[in-house]
């Protein structure tokens, strides 16, 4: 079984400096969780880590494809597969920095999407899974295969995401959700971290950012990308942060109202990350915020590693 290290958690909590410098530690690779970190002009918005930031490791998935490209969870699927494999095959452990919970579960657990049931039996299971997890677990699945037709439905409307995900195609395939493997067996061999703290902090952190965000150009960032001709309706402005922006240059709204949108926006998204999160029983959780320094928590995580491999 290929051995895996995962680092999960909401946005801001601060994987990006755990997984660097555990990759540092261990003399090992980053391979991204997040599905808006793959295109090569988002830089501002996504968060993505500068190459001096990445201190010189290894990171898979990153600037791989370009705005207009769509991108699947099956693409994922199948890419950090086969990363995972390369890197296990070079007796390294990779790392997995997790962002996008869809993505992160379906490649621990082995979600199949595929086209072998009626449209009857793919209903029923996915019915069966909002029933398990709730309405916004289903959104979010539909939102990574189709963000377009996402964007255009509620999460609340629950009938139209389901016959949204049923005639939704991968590769040619009318997609359907089975697991291979279950919550209780993973495909890999693997220690599952999860970053979190109290949420007053977190929600300051995250307006911290979105500050940051706008001081280095995250307007100027979005204009460029629709000047160079990415359609607002695309997959990679659909992120936080680009469609809010999109709407203030066109008019939409004010400065100010756009800056609070987006935070509220991350906001939310953090509090949903950790709902999704929180239903992932092997998750072993750390209290970023309980310990009194970075190296402490950093020391405690990696015996937690150590202990494993």
């Amino acid at each position: 079984m290929e051995r895996l290290i995962v680092i999960v958690g909401p946005t801001a909590v601060g994987k990006t400096q755990v997984s660097i410098d555990l990759a540092k530690k261990l003399n090992t690779e980053i391979i991204s969780g997040d599905s808006m970190l793959v295109y090569r002009s988002l830089n501002i918005g996504t968060a993505k880590p500068t190459p001096a930031e990445q201190q010189g490791i290894p990171h898979h998935l990153i600037d791989i494809l370009e705005a207009t490209e769509p991108f699947s969870v099956v693409d994922f699927q199948q890419q950090a597969g086969q990363l995972i494999h390369s890197i296990n095959s070079q007796d390294r452990i990779p790392i997995l920095a997790g962002g996008t919970g869809l993505y992160v579960k379906s490649l621990l657990e082995g979600y199949c999407f595929n086209s072998t049931a009626g449209d009857e039996a793919i209903r029923q299971k996915l019915e069966n899974i909002v029933k398990e997890h709730d309405h916004y677990y289903l959104h979010n699945m539909l939102a990574q295969v189709s963000p377009e037709k996402a964007a255009k439905l509620h999460p609340h409307d629950v009938r139209r995401v389901i016959r949204a995900l049923e005639v939704y195609e991968v590769e040619g395939k009318t997609v359907s959700e089975t697991t291979s493997v279950g919550q209780g067996n993973l495909l890999y061999d693997a220690v599952v971290i999860g970053l979190t703290m109290q949420r007053p902090l977190l929600y300051e952190r995250i307006n911290k950012r979105v500050d940051i965000m706008i001081a280095q150009g995250l307007i100027e960032e979005v204009q460029r990308l629709l000047d160079q001709g990415v359609s607002p309706g695309s997959q990679a402005m659909q992120g936080i942060g680009y469609k809010e922006v999109i709407q203030y240059l066109q008019g939409e709204c004010d400065l100010p109202t756009t800056i609070e949108n987006i935070k509220k926006a991350t906001r939310h998204f953090a509090k949903r990350q950790l709902t999704w999160y929180r239903r992932m029983p092997y998750i072993k959780w750390v209290e970023a915020d309980s310990f009194p320094e970075y190296n402490k928590m950093l020391a405690y995580i990696y015996s937690l590693i150590a202990g494993r491999f």
